[in-house]
């Protein structure tokens, strides 16, 4: 019986491979597992997905050699703003390859960066929509800024340069403002980015009352570290943030999802500080305009009120006469008003006497004796009915003059 080692059957379809693959293809897949080893290869694995189940249809190992990724890797990250990574969306070059150790692979020789810079924009796209359709994408850009961001909430690492660099511009303004900042440490770049950020968003939404404003930093870096700031988490957090949020992530180029939904983006941490000195000197300008105006009108005023007075000076003398003039053409007539008017006042009186004199002359029980009345009393007592009257009393009349004194004989009740 013939036989062959597995080795020489390995050869055999490494070389039918060979022949029955001798071009490069470009292919679109996604990366996985991706790991560079200490020589500067780099293993990874292509897969394809299902869109609709997302269950993997396709996979196949894949490396770059050295010599190839030393010249890819850094272009691609340059260009895409993205670290050469697993879950990458990629379109590249492959050399159809079958090792006979090793088995079946595809040798990477280039990468079009286009397509997955286009991948990436399609997923930030697709963030930023979903942010529109739950209303929320520009809640934070209508938020007011305030006219004198003092009291700031800074979200970015001690230790980065950029954070420094902001501290230092800020206090070292040549208008020499005051600011009142207060760092909330996280991390700025690697997995950990979007955790720690939301956790120090969480403690000043907590002292919201104590800051005007969120300032979102990082230094330089490198730019395969904006893909921390494009998700959907992180974004949502930002945009429904009640204070104004500022970013300056250190990037001239790229916008990241972080800059689109914030109130203001600079570019860097030092432009950070410098909008918010120049904020502060355009409020500072408008006050000085308004306390010129304000000088300016008083001015005006107290010329006019100057004038006034001159002119015042002037004829008060004439004025002062005249009034003194009048007061005593009205005293005089006043007390002539008095005299007349205490004079109609006694004549008033005496006949109000004269009245009263005659009311209680005619009311005198003399005056009535007189006229032929009588006035009947029983132990004192003046009667005016025969009500408390018996036969056999005693009773005392008074006449104008003299009295009598009867007894009665009978009594007729009075007619009612």
């Amino acid at each position: 019986m013939d036989f062959i080692t597995l080795s020489q059957l390995n050869y055999l379809v490494s070389e039918r491979i060979n022949m029955a693959f001798p071009d490069t293809y470009w292919i679109m897949a996604e990366t996985s597992d991706v790991r560079e080893n200490k020589n500067g290869h780099c293993y990874f694995e292509l897969i394809e997905k299902n869109e609709r189940s997302n269950s993997l249809v396709a996979r196949a190992r894949a490396y770059i050699w050295n010599s190839a990724f030393q010249l890819l890797k850094p272009f691609f990250e340059q260009e895409t703003g993205q670290s050469f990574t697993s879950g990458l969306k990629v379109l590249v070059k492959v050399a159809v390859d079958f090792h006979p150790l090793y088995g079946y692979g595809l040798n990477i020789l280039d990468i079009d960066v286009t397509y997955t810079i286009g991948d990436m924009q399609r997923h930030r796209q697709e963030i930023l929509k979903r942010l529109e359709e739950e209303g929320v994408l520009s809640l934070n850009k209508e938020l007011e800024m305030p006219a004198f961001p003092q009291r700031i909430a800074v979200i970015s690492s001690p230790t980065a340069a950029g954070y420094e660099d902001f501290m230092n511009h800020l206090k070292n303004n040549k208008q020499n403002f005051i600011f009142h900042p207060a760092l909330f440490p996280a991390i700025m770049q690697g997995d950990n980015t979007e955790k720690t950020i939301i956790s120090a968003l969480n403690k000043i939404y907590a002292h919201q009352e104590n800051f005007d404003i969120v300032v979102i930093i990082r230094g330089g870096g490198a730019t395969s570290d904006l893909a921390s700031f494009d998700t959907y988490s992180l974004a949502t957090n930002c945009a429904q943030f009640p204070l104004p949020i500022i970013t300056g992530i250190g990037h001239e180029r790229d916008d990241t999802v972080l800059d689109y939904i914030s109130h203001y983006r600079a570019k860097t941490p030092t432009a950070v500080a410098d909008y918010l000195i120049n904020t502060t000197e355009n409020f500072y300008s408008a006050l000085m305009v308004c306390q010129n105006k304000i000088i300016e009108e008083t001015q005006y005023m107290l010329d006019e009120a100057k004038e006034s007075i001159r002119e015042i000076a002037g004829y008060l003398p004439v004025y002062a006469n005249t009034v003194i003039e009048k007061q005593y053409f009205f005293k005089e007539q006043l007390k002539e008003n008095i005299e007349r008017a205490v004079k109609q006042y006694l004549v008033n009186k005496q006949q109000d006497l004269k009245s009263i004199e005659s009311f209680c002359k005619l009311s005198s029980p003399d005056y009535l004796l007189e006229r032929g009345y009588s006035i009947t009393r029983k132990n004192g007592k003046i009667l005016k009915s025969t009500d408390p009257l018996c036969e056999g009393d005693v009773i005392e009349t008074i006449l104008h003059r003299g009295k009598l004194i009867s007894q009665i004989q009978t009594v007729k009740p009075a007619q009612r």
